[in-house]
């Protein structure tokens, strides 16, 4: 299976925080599961840490590179994409890691129950 994380599950699982669930940590720790890290998810990071709203490592992406995820890059298919989803959610990350998930054959890891009105797979 190929899961794509959203922001909140990365950042959860580099820090064992308690509010990932048992289940997604296991499918993330899964040797047979390809587990994808979105561009989105280092920018989005980047941006509120640079804002003071998150206190993050710098290199956030090679500590979880480290850990297997596989960087996924935003193409312009990507971009397009998330500028044609109907306006169910306006966060642009979302909506961005959720044209990737379509296009890509993912799972969305993530929480938010906004996100199911896409129709992409999700796990949580």
């Amino acid at each position: 299976m190929r899961l794509l994380l959203d922001t909140h599950a990365a950042l959860w699982f580099l820090v064992d925080d308690e509010r990932l669930p048992a289940n997604v940590i296991d499918e993330i720790g899964d040797d047979r599961n390809e587990v994808l890290l979105s561009a989105a998810v280092v920018w989005e990071v980047a941006i509120k840490r640079a804002a003071g709203k998150l206190k993050t490592p710098a290199a956030i992406e090679s500590v979880l590179t480290t850990h297997g995820m596989v960087p996924l890059p935003i193409t312009l298919g990507h971009a397009s994409a998330a500028g044609e989803l109907p306006l169910h959610h306006r966060d642009p990350f979302d909506r961005l890691l959720v044209a990737q998930t379509k296009l890509e054959g993912a799972v969305l890891v993530s929480r938010d129950k906004r996100l199911k009105a896409y129709g992409v797979p999700m796990l949580w």
